[in-house]
């Protein structure tokens, strides 16, 4: 039997319905002769207004974050009384993680200073308490299954807030704390997200660190797949909500996937794919609201795409920074320097162009920009722009064919290009524009270069279908 993990978003486990059908979902993995490993989220916005919660703590409104904490008790009191009949236990357990997380609120608002590390211990409640009611609920419904805490699989270093996993110890972890519970046939079911450093110390993966819980799992597991379900149908050719034209990929390659996930594709945290890679494991996304739909391959080598592109990403809320010095561009360790600044302020860039006199960098608006413009005054003369849009082309080897960068900037001759970059990747065609330009982009595009989707690679039948439906 093949171990698959399975990985549940925060919808997928918001409340008693969706733990339901997400307990469906894991049983019918189980009858199929399967050996699955769940991971969730915590439920939907409860990352969110713990750490609403811990600001309002330190900046010493401790009645507002007891507030927010007694109405998170109450949900999740409730959650585990509608999933478990005898769940007395489970709701003292679970009053015992809320008194401890407002002993952390008082403290908080007594010393008024939040920490990355208070941070994380904070966060990390909504996976713990989540992890256990799921664990109840598929007990409750004739599972075997065993809550594993996850901070006791996945060791980190101690960057707080975005940790770096340990994948040896990981693996051996796996080995110790989830090889033994599948080999007898239980079902572990653990938060992702959180994790140790090894000490002991709580750490956190990041925001949408739970899909990387659950390759890191895969990984060290060598599973057969790692499912990554979430509330749509799978990865897209661009936002539905953007376009309604939108087609479900079938399959895609796990480097195509990396560049979408990385450029602004919400269903995958952009670190997702590593592990997977590593392992040459497949990685499906799927919808735990249509379980019956096949969703997004994910694979080492996916198929030749008649089209040229497989999706369109769009990334916003950037801004453009340009360093203009005629004397200095040439010289020697004068790029290097300019990078340096952005690593000092812990700045990733993504998009970069020079020129004989000036070089353009485009980043994540954010309130560190003055500092670095500041920074970047030393070097050069230097302004900065926000508001801007990243709008990212995915498909295999665009750049071995030819005319198709005047075909895009055809497609969207009617919208000013503030920048261009093709090159750097074979997969990957990205460019600049306004951000209230760029929906219009996105359409502009996918009318372009979606007419006639090659049947083995996106989902034609279903959009055909939604077509026809609402006159039928």
């Amino acid at each position: 039997m093949s171990i698959v993990v399975m990985k549940f978003g925060g919808t997928s486990v918001e409340d008693p319905a969706a733990i339901t059908r997400t307990a469906g979902i894991v049983a019918g993995r189980l009858a199929l002769g399967k050996r699955p490993v769940v991971v969730v989220s915590a439920l939907a916005k409860v990352t969110d207004q713990l750490l609403r919660a811990a600001t309002a703590a330190a900046s010493g409104d401790r009645t507002g974050a007891l507030a927010i904490s007694s109405r998170l008790r109450c949900r999740h009191r409730d959650t585990a009384m509608a999933l478990v009949k005898d769940s007395a236990e489970l709701v003292t357990l679970i009053d015992q993680k809320f008194d401890s997380l407002d002993e952390v609120l008082r403290g908080l608002a007594a010393i008024l200073e939040l920490t990355p590390r208070i941070s994380d211990l904070v966060s990390s409640y909504g996976e713990r308490i989540s992890s256990r009611i799921v664990a109840a609920a598929f007990r409750e419904r004739g599972m075997d299954a065993a809550h594993v805490d996850a901070r006791d699989v996945i060791v980190t270093d101690s960057q707080f807030g975005r940790a770096i996993p340990q994948d040896s110890i990981i693996e051996k972890r796996a080995a110790e704390n989830l090889r033994p519970l599948i080999d007898q046939g239980k079902v572990p079911v653990m938060g992702g997200f959180i994790a140790s450093n090894e000490d002991g110390i709580t750490t956190t993966l990041g925001r949408g660190g739970s899909d990387f819980t659950g390759a890191l799992v895969g990984g060290a597991l060598a599973a057969s797949a790692i499912e990554i379900w979430t509330d749509v149908d799978g990865i897209m050719t661009c936002d539905p909500r953007v376009c309604p034209d939108a087609l479900r990929v079938k399959v895609i390659s796990f480097e195509e996937a990396a560049e979408l996930a990385y450029f602004g594709a919400k269903v995958l945290h952009p670190a997702t794919i590593l592990p997977a890679v590593k392992k040459n494991i497949p990685v499906l996304v799927l919808n735990s609201k249509n379980p019956s739909c096949e969703g997004t391959r994910i694979i080492s080598l996916a198929p030749h795409c008649k089209s040229p592109f497989k999706s369109i990403a769009v990334k916003k809320k950037l801004s453009i920074i340009d360093v203009v010095a005629s004397r200095m561009l040439m010289t020697h360790g004068y790029l290097s320097e300019i990078f340096a600044i952005f690593d000092k302020h812990q700045c990733p860039v993504d998009m970069v162009s020079t020129s004989e006199v000036s070089v353009s960098l485009t980043v994540d608006s954010n309130d560190k920009l003055p500092l670095i413009a500041a920074d970047l005054g030393k070097l050069a003369d230097v302004k900065y722009e926000g508001k801007k849009a990243l709008i990212c082309l995915v498909g295999e080897d665009i750049r071995g064919q030819n005319g198709m960068a005047a075909q895009v900037f055809g497609a969207i001759r009617h919208i000013n290009v503030r920048m261009i970059s093709q090159g750097a990747s074979e997969i990957n065609m990205s460019f600049m524009i306004e951000e209230e330009d760029a929906d219009e982009a996105v359409r502009s595009l996918h009318a372009a270069f979606f007419q006639n989707p090659d049947p083995l690679v996106f989902d034609v039948e279903a959009h055909k279908t939604q077509l026809v439906a609402p006159n039928s």
